[in-house]
């Protein structure tokens, strides 16, 4: 801005000591009706760029919030797999402050700041999610491999008991035998 005010004082130099007033004053003219319109014009660009940053820290805001209650169902998920998630509650409470603070901001129409906030509620977010997920497949994976051990001692408790009945029935059917081999027979008369 300077150098043009600079060069416009150099020109309007330059044409008086040419005596060119004719050209000067129309130069003049074209100066001021440039200045007026200026002032006339940039308002509705500030106006637009203060709307377009309205709107970006609005979708920032709902992306944010929308990260935020996926990473909810997703702690949800891990905790109903049997995962520890205590830590990841605690962090989820922290990006939920930080999507508040975007919030009063936006309110305030501290735009950049409810950007700045709402990013942070954003990778906060993100990884909480990514974590219980890590949990939820640690949880599944521990619960396959209670189910193996929970078959395999089935099957070995089933196996160990059919195996001892059958020779508890050899022992008491080789004993039976015996004994009834070891009884003398008596003939009973038929008296009827």
């Amino acid at each position: 801005m300077e150098l043009s005010c600079l060069r416009a004082i150099i020109l309007v130099n330059n044409l008086l000591k040419e005596k060119h007033e004719d050209v000067f004053m129309s130069i003049l003219k074209l100066l001021l009706i440039l200045m007026v319109l200026s002032v006339f014009v940039s308002p509705i660009f500030v106006l637009k760029a203060y709307a377009l940053s309205q709107d970006v820290a609005s979708s920032v805001v709902s992306q944010a919030e929308q990260v935020l209650v996926s990473a909810y169902e997703a702690v949800l998920e891990a905790e109903q797999a049997g995962g520890n998630v205590s830590g990841l509650l605690a962090r989820l409470n922290e990006a939920g402050q930080l999507l508040s603070q975007a919030r009063v901001s936006y309110r305030v129409g501290d735009f950049d700041g409810a950007v700045g906030f709402a990013n942070l509620c954003s990778e906060i977010g993100k990884g909480v999610q990514v974590e219980a997920y890590g949990f939820r497949s640690l949880a599944s994976e521990g619960v396959v491999q209670r189910f193996r051990w929970t078959m395999i001692g089935s099957i070995l408790g089933v196996t160990i008991i059919f195996g001892a009945s059958f020779l508890g029935w050899r022992v008491f059917r080789q004993r039976y035998y015996q004994r009834v081999l070891r009884m003398k027979p008596e003939v009973v008369s038929d008296e009827s």
